[in-house]
């Protein structure tokens, strides 16, 4: 896919791949072989018919495969952008066998951006009204995906989100060179057009609690909040000014713009040499907004091999394009302050790989006597989120786990409490936008269900 080159997109935060142009994207639909069995499919969380939106690429009618899409994923823009294709779909895909697989994230991009930029959108039928209210506590990709299924079965779809915007942590999470906020917010317009009802700046389990919801007159109850209890490390030093979680970091970059100086006048350290502890999404994420926000040296420390690193491929070699410095099998384990009680230095130790954990990945090890010492003036710390624990503090016979994820049928996603279910990194800590929304379609299909056995169980009398 054609992108901005490297030495330009680290000076600004303009989207890094452009998007394919037509000729490309049916010369790369014209490669998909149509097999009987397409795997495809079955490797997509939400089992969007590859093969089907495919086709109809090749009959030139992009605003007809978006809608094929649409018909399964209610996200397609933001799914074609940051979905982990290449560990779900398209690892799957026969050609990969031989050659490489059907670009299939490039393709649902650009048949989701044919119909928005080309004013092509257009809103499906709803099934009649059916009287029941549904509340759904974030609006995150979990909570879209319910709601965009629910409304079209006829029902009333109330979201609650905390934040003063809409997108969850596709708004607050992922920045804007990866995931554009126009993006996101034409997703939630399409699905207000259907008749969602967003109410922001509210904290379920503050402001309302989910008792209090159902005496609201809500009859059942989707809980989406996300991971949003950042993670930190216990070592000493970390709380020494200078030192962020990246939950913090990005949210005060993407979502309170503070990319955007000086349109948007919001504080945010700016180190020159940034170290970023981790290796996921999230640590990109991180440490590529360093860059674009000043640094001169920006570091990933990460404490195991470039093999484990659980970041899609495609963003470390962003990283590495954008001259990320990568020092791996690398830990710290103190950080040093100055008078003021900055961060000004961190010492760390070197690290070998042993048997796999729990994980399957290899354990590191310290090795004895390798410490040394980085000079910093930033960093963030990347290493995981729980789960947000306000709802679960609040709702009486609402089951979690030792980690404080909430419990639920996998095949339902219904939580302990009858009527509330959840789904996403609530129940699976942090995890991919598309396994939410995986989440959230098995969760409104349970939920259209439980409300339709209500509805037989009010005309019999019950």
């Amino acid at each position: 896919m054609p992108q901005q080159d490297p030495e330009n997109r680290i000076n600004n935060f303009f989207e890094v791949p452009y998007g394919l142009e037509e000729e490309i994207a049916f010369t790369e639909a014209s490669r998909c072989i149509e097999c009987a069995k397409a795997p495809c499919i079955g490797g997509c969380p939400v089992e969007v018919d590859i093969p089907g939106f495919i086709k109809l690429i090749l009959e030139k009618d992009y605003a007809g495969a978006a809608r094929k899409i649409k018909a399964t994923n209610s996200l397609p823009a933001i799914c074609g952008r940051v979905c982990p294709q290449e560990e779900q779909c398209e690892v799957v895909c026969v050609l990969g066998k031989k050659f490489k697989p059907v670009a299939i994230g490039y393709l649902e991009r650009f048949v989701a951006d044919y119909e928005r930029e080309n004013d092509l959108v257009q809103l499906p039928e709803k099934g009649p009204g059916t009287g029941f209210k549904v509340a759904i506590v974030g609006s995150g990709p979990a909570g879209l995906t319910v709601a965009g299924d629910l409304i079209k079965h006829g029902h009333d779809v109330t979201i609650f989100e905390a934040l003063h915007k809409t997108g969850g942590v596709l708004v607050y999470g992922i920045p804007e060179f990866r995931l554009p906020k126009k993006i996101v917010q034409s997703e939630c317009d399409y699905l207000a057009r259907l008749g969602v009802d967003f109410q922001t700046s509210t904290v379920i389990g503050k402001s309302d609690t989910i008792d209090e919801l159902f005496q609201m007159g809500f009859d059942a109850i989707f809980i989406g909040t996300g991971a949003g209890l950042p993670n930190f490390m216990g070592i000493p030093g970390e709380n020494l000014i200078g030192i962020y979680s990246s939950n913090e970091y990005l949210t005060r970059s993407n979502l309170m713009r503070a990319f955007d100086f000086p349109s948007y006048d919001t504080p945010i350290i700016r180190g020159k040499n940034v170290a970023v502890l981790g290796g996921g999404n999230t640590a990109m994420d991180s440490v590529r907004t360093a860059l674009r926000l000043g640094a001169d040296n920006a570091y990933i420390i990460y404490r195991r091999s470039e093999t484990e690193m659980p970041a899609r491929i495609e963003e470390i070699h962003h990283a590495m394009e954008e001259g990320v410095q990568f020092h791996l099998l690398t830990n710290p384990v103190k950080f040093i302050g100055n008078d003021d009680g900055k961060v000004i230095a961190m010492e760390c130790i070197k690290m070998e790989l042993g048997e796999p954990d729990s994980s399957g990945r290899r354990r590191p090890v310290p090795i004895e006597g390798s410490n040394f010492v980085m000079n910093v003036d930033l960093v963030v710390v990347a290493i995981g989120n729980s789960s947000n624990p306000l709802i679960p503090q609040t709702t009486p016979g609402l089951d979690t786990n030792r980690w404080g994820n909430i419990v639920v049928n996998p095949e339902t996603m219904q939580t302990s409490r009858e009527g509330v279910y959840a789904g996403g990194d609530i129940v699976t800590g942090g995890a991919t936008v598309i396994l939410a929304a995986g989440a959230g379609k098995k969760a409104a299909k349970a939920m259209h269900q439980y409300l339709l056995s209500r509805k037989n169980s009010i005309a019999a009398g019950f």
